[in-house]
């Protein structure tokens, strides 16, 4: 229960700060960020579409080689007991490969004890600097998802709520979770209805721990997109 409430707790502050629970957030020493070379560390903003005119999907993340807008180089609490591989080609949902993550329970048990992983621009961004989108007019986050044996517990997928306390903060955050994977693929919505997307750096989120997946956690992400 001290192990359940002392994580529940740097879950609730990562709301306010992502930072929280990491000495040094982001990227570990000599990790590199994944997809680092495919994204734009410019902070470019998507103009807000006129009014009565269809949100045209956004991309997080497609396929390796695609136009992501996102890079998935947010270790969180250090990335040592993560690796992800966003080249997997093996039953991916859409194109021609997905992101696979391995979160290693065992080596999480010796440490901090839960893991998360933010898809940012530019990468490893904390809101330290610019790099926020304007997804003004976006109503929803989709993506695909599956656990590799089922039953892998996702305690929250995000969108946002990055950079609470620095200079550059996301103006919002929205979130859905617990999520209890299944062996099929399956379509997630985290609904944006109502939220501020003025700014966002923060694009895509997860984060999980021991408790919930004592054993193994291994599980797979597909077609990330704001529509």
């Amino acid at each position: 229960m001290i192990k359940r409430f002392c994580y529940l707790i740097c879950v609730s502050f990562l709301a306010v700060n992502a930072v929280a629970c990491s000495n040094t957030p982001g990227t570990t020493a000599g990790k590199k960020s994944a997809g680092e070379t495919t994204t734009a560390s410019a902070s470019i903003s998507v103009r807000p579409q006129a009014q009565g005119v269809a949100f045209e999907p956004f991309i997080v993340y497609q396929d390796k080689n695609s136009r992501n807008k996102y890079t998935p180089s947010g270790y969180m609490p250090t990335g040592d007991c993560l690796n992800l591989d966003d080249a997997w080609q093996h039953d991916v949902k859409e194109g021609k490969t997905c992101t696979r993550i391995v979160y290693d329970v065992a080596c999480s048990w010796e440490g901090r004890k839960w893991a998360g992983m933010y898809w940012q621009n530019p990468p490893d961004n904390w809101g330290t600097r610019k790099g926020g989108y304007n997804l003004t007019g976006a109503v929803r986050l989709v993506f695909w998802a599956k656990g590799e044996m089922g039953g892998e517990r996702i305690e929250e997928f995000r969108t946002g709520g990055l950079g609470g306390s620095q200079t550059y903060p996301d103006t919002d955050t929205a979130i859905i979770g617990p999520v209890i994977l299944t062996k099929e693929w399956k379509e997630y919505t985290i609904d944006l209805r109502g939220k501020d997307l003025s700014y966002i750096s923060g694009g895509f989120a997860w984060v999980t721990n021991v408790d919930a997946n004592p054993h193994h956690c291994t599980f797979y992400l597909d077609n990330i997109r704001f529509e």
